[in-house]
């Protein structure tokens, strides 16, 4: 190699510039605000079946959970995916279903999880959200989404080995 023609790393090493029309440059997305409209982009791209409900939030069932994908804050900066179980448990269970709830929340980061009492019944929740005040790339809310998506339903099956036998109401299915 004669000593104008290196390139890579040893070029940078000896100081010689790269061409300004890097192929790496070229490809670097910039984080730009988030919208519904990009959230509802991911989920077309990954072949992902959603509706937008009555309040305008995108939704869909994974593994019998109804997810949604929500924007929160102010400016809509936090992107929120909320699932719920599709099961309900009994209002008698809540001390137990509590303590379950509190192990799973402090041994993991995600999902954040929680229990509401819903018409009788206790309804359980998780939560995955991401301060996107600053933007995001296509990519950072594809990884949002698939977290939100996979440690919900991750969390939803792994209840039921929790759950003490005759637990479940028979009638949530």
């Amino acid at each position: 190699m004669s000593g104008n023609q290196r390139t890579g790393w040893l070029a940078r090493l000896f100081g010689e510039t790269r061409p300004s029309t890097s192929p790496l440059i070229e490809r670097v997305e910039r984080p730009t605000p988030i919208t519904r409209e990009r959230v509802a982009s991911y989920l077309r791209r990954r072949g992902y079946r959603f509706v937008i409900d009555a309040e305008g939030d995108l939704t869909g069932t994974w593994d019998d959970n109804r997810f949604w994908f929500l924007l929160l804050g102010d400016d809509d900066e936090i992107l929120q995916v909320r699932g719920r179980w599709h099961r309900h448990l009994p209002v008698e269970q809540r001390r137990g279903l509590a303590l379950a709830l509190n192990d799973w929340n402090r041994e993991r980061i995600w999902p954040k999880v929680y229990v509401r009492e819903e018409e009788g019944a206790l309804s359980l929740y998780s939560e995955v959200s991401v301060d996107l005040a600053r933007g995001a790339t296509d990519e950072q809310i594809g990884q949002a989404i698939s977290c939100g998506l996979g440690t919900g339903v991750k969390m939803f099956d792994a209840l039921l080995g929790l759950l003490p036998p005759g637990t479940l109401d028979d009638t949530s299915e």
